[in-house]
């Protein structure tokens, strides 16, 4: 087996136990691997350190699947699985949950979605591809589940050097699912929607959003397909506005409001760009018990941090504008360049811009079908926020 050998003293993060090792950190390949195979990590002092996959295109060389000098097969994959799988147990009378959880969950690049009888998954990395279709065996195995979907169709597979990749992988899966969460349907969109088709890490924050919506006017920014929209109105808003660039998104999100017997005078679907609507919003006063911004990822990277910041300071100042007295603002990040502090920082410099007093009433993150490894707190993607306007 090669050997990725370390330059002196860069194995304190491999000693914590973070799966991590970056380009930076590597003195030399010592034999040869192929693009995912696994291969020993080795300090510049000659001692082992991790069995990792071998990734020569990307900034991070190699991820770590364990720290014992063990071989990485098809019986130390499905004991990583299983112990996943198993972690998930209360959830098992839940219609749609995240079965695998890449890092956190010890299978680096690796995520696995359930949506009642379909799996969909996403391979992010060149070790989770290598060993894909032995994964994907195991899965069956050990769920049952035949019908299997892949949505490899994101762009930091261009970093492993990998193309990206949709389609069946096993079985017959639907093109779009429905499941049920706290009493409330919703259609799922597994071929073309975002991510693996929904936002499952969400799931207890929507239900959160219905408890405070009561006899509210509602704003839902980056709307999606309405899951924060149909809360909302189960938990009694009196009307929700929904905003989104994406028609097909608005689309579902009718289906689903329709889906709940929700009347469509309660609902208003604005196509658009939220930044611009918030604008119109603010210049013809018109205000809102509760806003929700949800956007996507504006830092996907620490590179892209100080951009990051001015968007999601200029949509939680021109919401703190929108807010009447009394009013509750739902903010989130889910960049991974933008930890929580920081993201705090800019929601407090946006009330203050804005000269309105708010407090924070909640933070919020994801759930926990989406476990945060304490080794790898880059797991902690997901920031959210509560504020209150006095």
């Amino acid at each position: 087996m090669a050997s990725l050998i370390l330059k002196p003293d860069r194995e304190k993060s491999l000693l914590r136990r973070h799966p991590w090792v970056f380009s930076g950190a590597v003195a030399r390949l010592d034999g040869n691997a192929g693009i995912g195979e696994t291969v020993d990590i080795i300090s510049a002092k000659g001692e082992f350190l991790a069995k990792a996959a071998y990734s020569p295109n990307s900034s991070i060389r190699a991820r770590a699947w364990g720290w014992l000098d063990t071989p990485v097969d098809a019986d130390y994959l499905r004991a990583k699985l299983d112990t996943a799988i198993q972690r998930r147990a209360s959830f098992a009378e839940v219609d749609a949950y995240r079965l695998i959880h890449a890092e956190s969950d010890g299978v680096p690049g690796f995520i696995v979605d359930k949506y009642g009888d379909v799996l969909v998954i996403q391979i992010l990395t060149a070790g989770a591809e290598y060993w894909k279709e032995t994964i994907i065996s195991l899965l069956i195995e050990l769920t049952g589940i035949k019908d299997i979907y892949e949505r490899s169709d994101v762009e930091v597979r261009k970093l492993e050097g990998l193309e990206q990749k949709t389609g069946v992988l096993r079985g017959n899966p639907p093109e779009k699912v429905e499941i049920t969460e706290y009493e409330i349907r919703f259609i799922v969109d597994i071929t073309n929607g975002h991510k693996t088709g929904f936002y499952l890490d969400q799931r207890e924050n929507r239900h959160m959003v219905g408890q405070l919506a009561k006899d509210r006017d509602v704003l839902n920014c980056f709307s999606y397909t309405g899951g924060f929209s149909i809360h909302a109105m189960a938990g009694g808003a009196k009307s929700v506005m929904s905003i989104d660039s994406s028609k097909e998104a608005l689309k579902l999100g009718v289906e689903n409001a329709a889906l709940n017997g929700q009347a469509s005078s309660n609902h208003e679907w604005l196509e658009g760009d939220v930044f611009q609507e918030l604008r119109k919003f603010r210049d013809s006063r018109r205000d809102f018990g509760m806003i929700i911004l949800d956007p996507p990822k504006f830092a996907p990277t620490r590179s892209q941090v100080n951009k990051a910041a001015r968007g999601y300071k200029d949509i939680n100042l021109l919401a703190f504008k929108l807010l009447q007295p009394g009013g509750v603002l739902v903010t989130y990040s889910c960049s991974g360049g933008v930890d929580a502090p920081l993201f705090q920082k800019i929601v407090a410099g946006a009330a203050l811009d804005a000269s309105v007093d708010a407090q924070i009433i909640r933070k919020l993150s994801q759930g926990a079908d989406h476990p945060v490894a304490l080794n790898f707190p880059e797991g902690a993607y997901l920031k959210g926020l509560i504020c209150l306007k006095a």
